[in-house]
């Protein structure tokens, strides 16, 4: 048995029925779809003039003007995306779900898209390394110094670190939420237990661990076994936080009207674990695994990063990002910029949709 869920009640500050209604007006949505249509022109001539027309210039002169063009452009899909749908529509929840479609549905089905070489050296004997992000080129986020295409190297990464993090999540919430649920159900001695070694997990550095627990397990030598090796070593880190949050939720509807019913009936102990624990607990597990795929994703490129990972020329963001040494930085910052990028966006975008997960199907952080 579902709990029940809790309605969210958010009281209204403001209410004026006039607003509204010139809010809705066909002159109203005129207005508005003209400003964004203005301000989307003037963030896309400004992204012509950052990665064109400046495409040689300075860092320190094209990255503010990147950035400015890039804030255009949003606040142009904001406002015409209010004005169309709704003035409440959460642009910015909708463009992080956008994004990692697109990231999965690349990662996917890389092998069968027009990109560049990714790992090959072999191949790129006569391409020019270190060639700048040209976007109606062959190379549109440039190459490294190997002659790799940089936009390719981060989607076989994005493959990587995604399939990396998924397994860890998977494998930690498998484990960790059995842990917990049980140490919240039965508590007592058993609980004390599991709290005791949780306590002692959460108390060591998780960096230290993770170092410890990836140079025992050895550095990984193909996608898989980076999968396999660096999974494993994620998920021991993320075990002790999917116990508390198992345990936590469990405590809250252990005594809740239906499992105390289910008790009085006679159900044995698994019965209720299974049939009416387990699918309110599952939830705000599930909305919390976006947020730790975020993170894991972060300490997956710290692990290539710092070498534990997966080797060069196989790509990783972390390695990718490791090449970006100090003489790389100050001639071709595009090179660790580009992986950067595309992790700051995915972490990111798993961030928002973890948070509105959260909002939705975790019952502590509902409002009545």
């Amino acid at each position: 048995m579902v709990a029940p869920e809790l309605v969210v009640v958010e009281p209204l500050e403001s209410f004026d029925p006039v607003e509204l209604d010139a809010h809705d007006s066909p002159a109203s949505k005129a207005i508005g779809l003209v400003q964004a249509g203005a301000i989307f022109i003037a963030g896309i001539a400004g992204m012509y003039l950052s990665l064109v027309t400046l495409g040689h210039a300075p860092g320190l002169i094209k990255v503010p003007a990147v950035v400015v063009s890039v804030a255009l452009l949003y606040i142009s899909i904001n406002r015409a995306c209010k004005t169309i749908i709704s003035p409440i529509f959460d642009t910015g929840l909708w463009i992080s779900g956008v994004w990692l479609i697109l990231l999965i549905l690349a990662t996917t089905f890389a092998d069968f898209l027009p990109l560049g070489v990714s790992s090959d050296t072999t191949k790129t004997i006569g391409v020019r390394g270190n060639v700048r992000p040209d976007l109606f080129s062959h190379h549109p986020l440039g190459t490294n110094n190997f002659g790799l295409d940089l936009l390719s190297r981060s989607i076989y990464a994005a493959r990587v670190s995604l399939l990396t993090a998924t397994f860890a999540v998977l494998f930690s919430m498998i484990i960790g939420g059995t842990i917990g649920m049980l140490a919240g159900y039965f508590r007592g001695p058993l609980d004390q237990g599991i709290g005791v070694v949780t306590d002692s997990f959460l108390a060591f550095p998780a960096l230290i661990l993770l170092i410890a627990i990836a140079a025992i397990l050895g550095v990984p030598t193909s996608v898989g076994s980076a999968v396999l090796k660096e999974g494993t070593a994620l998920a021991i880190i993320g075990i002790p936080t999917m116990i508390r949050l198992s345990r936590a939720n469990t405590m809250v509807f252990a005594q809740r009207e239906f499992v105390l019913a289910s008790r009085a009936m006679g159900a044995k102990d698994s019965r209720v674990i299974l049939r009416e624990i387990l699918p309110n607990v599952i939830l705000p597990l599930v909305s919390f695994a976006f947020i730790v795929i975020a993170v894991l994703i972060v300490a997956e490129g710290s692990l290539a990063f710092l070498g534990l990972g997966l080797q060069q020329p196989l790509p990783t963001w972390g390695n990718m990002i490791a090449e970006g040494d100090s003489t790389t930085l100050q001639k071709y910052p595009f090179i660790p910029l580009v992986p950067g990028l595309f992790m700051f966006l995915t972490v990111f975008s798993f961030n928002r949709v973890g948070e509105h997960a959260r909002s939705l199907w975790d019952p502590r952080h509902a409002k009545v």
